[in-house]
């Protein structure tokens, strides 16, 4: 969740941190700090708030060297503030962390016992003052740094900084990603490529287990087994690391706008240019060696296998189960020796999905990831990684990456009822050519923005909303309150239509907008009942639909916002916009901060 940066240079090593820290806002902004070694002492810059509240601190009091970490912070242990801030110091180490110590406790007792006070509430405070003992007992800094790493029970990235050592940083991974930059007489060290990608295209990324230490003039990486080990350097695309708002007001609104584009990229890269072929896999995968599939993630990533489920089951005839990452790694379900298990993350390193994944290691047939980043974690430790190429989304709400996995998915889908002959040669091409419509249908939904907008308005003054959809819909009625209660913070909650009756309709009254998303397509008519029991109760329906769907519906409806008509099989891709508009709008008409919610982060890399 928090950012971690790590600089050997041969410049002012402050302008570069913050620079990067800027790019890693997106996993945490509850606090930011910065240390560097001038003159040969360990100096820190802390501030509570988001990294604007650091700079401006800098420009008052600056902060010199050519060497220094920075971090910004997602508070796990300890509140938000500038005490429990990064990096923590500890007599002549400081050091940067993300993830979290298990056993910090047992750790913290056996320094109290050896009469060291702590400042803080935090567990990282522990491994600086556990660093800074083994220093005390006459340690290198390198084996204080070992000593200490071997004592840790958790998840965690780390990054030391040794006073009186301008020229080392000791950094390690376990369950948390990290990489090393590579410069020209320079080297760096962070969270992912998009925070050293101002500085190298260089990057080498830490496995499970490594540590490593790094100077100017190279580096050594050690395993888990503490055994000395290479890791290839990789040249990362440099586009793929651009995070510039491109004359939007928000992240978010550009990367609504993005989606044609990128869809169509995903599209290019698994469809034949024939309109007949998809290139998903290498030769000899064949969807009927397997007789179910489980679906594994967590937040929006989840409900996009919730909405696959039905594409399977309902095209390819294949069973499908789907789990919440975090409930099906603790569940410990029978994988049976013909289950295909696939894996989505947007950020390909969310902790619980990569803990389910590796409990499906060895039992499950074959694993497949669909990620956005090639490099990460899930990506590297799956059979096959699917990149969904959605670029880089950097507002915690994901759009664009959502609607990338669900692209993928119904190509899985697509090829899955093709390996088991549930399509014909020419009902997939039809299929195929229906999929590749979406882009521009896509355009015309995202171009509903300002009729949204003023929907939103009258949204942004309640207190509760409900979301309802059926058969594929349904994960979409999810979505779509996931992403208002996430960046507007109004409650809401998703139901089945169906449902309705069965409890959610008591909330009814002339104060509850009520969010049905309805394309016109064979539930239609079973639908508009709710919507008709929901009217009789003054209950103010926001229907979103077709042309045809809108007229079906009648002139009773509160609002109405027309999509464009869609093949109803791939209708979830297209509904997704709306939903994310109506959330956007709804925030920015609260004043609520759209990019980075409070108490989120964009990459949910601890328990």
């Amino acid at each position: 969740m928090c950012g971690i940066i790590g600089v050997l240079g041969n410049h002012e090593a402050a302008p570069i941190m913050v620079e990067s820290l800027k790019r890693l806002e997106y996993r945490g902004y509850d606090s930011a700090g910065i240390a560097t070694i001038n003159e040969n002492r360990l100096e820190r810059r802390r501030a509570l708030g988001k990294l604007v509240n650091l700079s401006d601190m800098l420009v008052h009091e600056p902060l010199a060297g050519k060497s220094g970490i920075g971090h910004t912070r997602w508070a796990t242990h300890g509140a938000p503030s500038v005490g429990n801030a990064h990096p923590h110091q500890s007599g002549s180490v400081a050091v940067v962390h993300n993830g979290i110590i298990e056993n910090f406790r047992e750790l913290r007792e056996e320094l109290q016992r050896d009469g060291i006070s702590f400042l803080t509430e935090t567990d990282t405070e522990t491994v600086a003052m556990l660093a800074n003992k083994y220093l005390q007992q006459g340690l290198s800094p390198k084996d204080a740094a070992r000593e200490t790493i071997a004592r840790l029970e958790g998840a965690f990235a780390l990054c030391f900084l040794f006073e009186g050592h301008d020229d080392l940083l000791i950094a390690a991974r376990k369950g948390s990603p990290l990489a090393i930059g590579h410069g020209d007489g320079e080297m760096f060290v962070g969270s992912d490529a998009i925070a050293l990608s101002p500085m190298t295209n260089q990057i080498t990324y830490l496995e499970e287990g490594d540590w490593t230490v790094v100077t100017r003039s190279g580096y050594e990486i050690y395993d888990k087994d503490g055994n000395q080990t290479y890791r290839p350097i990789k040249t990362i695309d440099m586009d793929s690391t651009r995070i510039e708002k491109g004359g939007h007001k928000h992240y978010m609104a550009k990367e609504i706008a993005e989606q044609p584009t990128v869809l169509g990229d995903a599209f290019n890269h698994y469809l034949g240019a024939d309109g007949q072929s998809i290139n998903v896999f290498k030769d000899g995968f064949d969807f009927a060696d397997y007789d179910r599939i489980v679906m594994i993630a967590c937040g929006s990533a989840y409900l996009a296998c919730l909405t696959a489920k039905y594409w399977f089951e309902d095209v390819a005839r294949m069973p499908v189960e789907v789990d919440v990452a975090s409930e099906f790694r603790y569940r410990e379900p029978p994988i049976g020796a013909k289950t295909l298990a696939i894996f989505i993350s947007q950020s390909g390193e969310t902790a619980d999905t990569l803990a389910a994944l590796r409990y499906c290691v060895g039992k499950a047939a074959k694993i497949v990831s669909v990620v956005n980043a090639p490099e990460s974690s899930i990506a590297r430790e799956a059979d096959i990684a699917l990149p969904i190429l959605a670029g880089t989304e950097i507002s915690v709400a994901s759009t664009k990456g959502f609607t990338c996995q669900l692209a993928v998915m119904a190509i899985l889908m697509l090829q899955a009822a093709s390996d088991r002959k549930c399509l014909t040669t020419s009902e997939l091409a039809a299929k195929i050519a229906s999929l590749r419509t979406i882009p521009a249908l896509m355009s015309q939904a995202i171009s509903t923005s300002d009729l949204t907008n003023t929907v939103s308005l009258s949204i942004s003054e309640a207190k509760d909303v409900l979301f309802l959809g059926r058969g594929r819909i349904f994960p979409l009625a999810l979505e779509g309150a996931l992403k208002l209660k996430e960046i507007s913070y109004i409650h809401a909650e998703g139901y089945a239509s169906g449902e309705l009756k069965h409890g959610p309709i008591a909330l009814i009254d002339h104060k509850m907008p009520v969010v049905v998303m309805a394309p016109s397509d064979a539930l239609f008519d079973k639908t508009i009942s709710n919507v008709q029991e929901v009217m009789a109760r003054d209950g103010k329906i926001i229907l979103i639909s077709d042309k045809d769907g809108i007229q079906k519906a009648g002139k009773d409806i509160w609002q109405a916002i027309e999509m464009p008509r869609v093949d109803p099989l791939f209708a979830p891709i297209l509904y997704a916009v709306p939903a994310q508009l109506l959330a956007y709008h709804t925030a920015v008409a609260k004043g609520a901060d759209v990019d980075q919610p409070r108490n989120l982060a964009k990459s949910v890399t601890v328990e």
